[in-house]
């Protein structure tokens, strides 16, 4: 009879085979990972083993809906928009319990969010890093002090136009972004190199 593990640890949590991405027509990042992020990263910390380098495990976007407190319409605008910019259909979250000072009902949807995976996460990646961040007015670089500790890192984005899907004279109205970029590292120098690598453009504060 097989039994599972209680009492795996943390890094095993964690782990997740490098093999996975390397099969074919993959994406473009996924393959810069595998052919070049992969090298440098084991030469650069001195992993003896593949299976050992980080790699980015999921993506989470998230927009806020406080606005849809007095408004019907705004809810399904932001699906709209998210869904464009992710390929995939937002989950909605709710209140779990009314709040009078803010007029909050339980059940009131609030936010929206998406949690990409796979192939949709590494297009979205690339798209990110490769055509919304470039977009950004005066753009100087993104910041290098939004690790949470345990190797995931936060990016907040205050426009959706910044991705080509959006058109703008479409949109109901300009609505922030939050991006969590979750790996399966817990070391946030680990995790800064990887991002650093597929090329998140962190700013220069020197």
């Amino acid at each position: 009879m097989v039994t599972k593990k209680n009492n795996k640890s943390k890094a095993a949590k964690k782990k997740k085979t490098i093999d996975e991405v390397e099969d074919k027509n993959i994406p473009k990042l996924k393959s810069e990972y595998v052919n070049q992020v992969v090298p440098e990263m084991m030469k650069e910390f001195s992993f003896t083993n593949k299976l050992r380098t980080p790699i980015v495990e999921k993506v989470v976007v998230n927009i806020g809906l406080g606005e849809a407190l007095s408004s019907s319409n705004v809810i399904e605008a932001a699906k709209n928009d998210l869904q464009l910019i992710t390929g995939q259909r937002p989950i909605e979250k709710k209140a779990k319990k009314s709040v009078a000072n803010f007029k909050l009902r339980e059940g009131q949807v609030i936010g929206l969010s998406v949690t990409l995976r796979s192939k949709n996460m590494w297009y979205f990646l690339d798209r990110l890093l490769n055509i919304a961040l470039p977009r950004v007015r005066d753009f100087r670089g993104v910041s290098k002090k939004s690790f949470d500790g345990n190797g995931n890192y936060s990016l907040g984005l205050s426009e959706q136009v910044m991705f080509p899907e959006i058109d703008y004279n479409e949109i109901d109205k300009l609505r922030g972004l939050q991006i969590n970029i979750v790996t399966t590292t817990y070391n946030d120098s680990e995790s800064k190199k990887l991002l650093e690598l597929l090329g998140m453009p962190f700013e220069d504060i020197n």
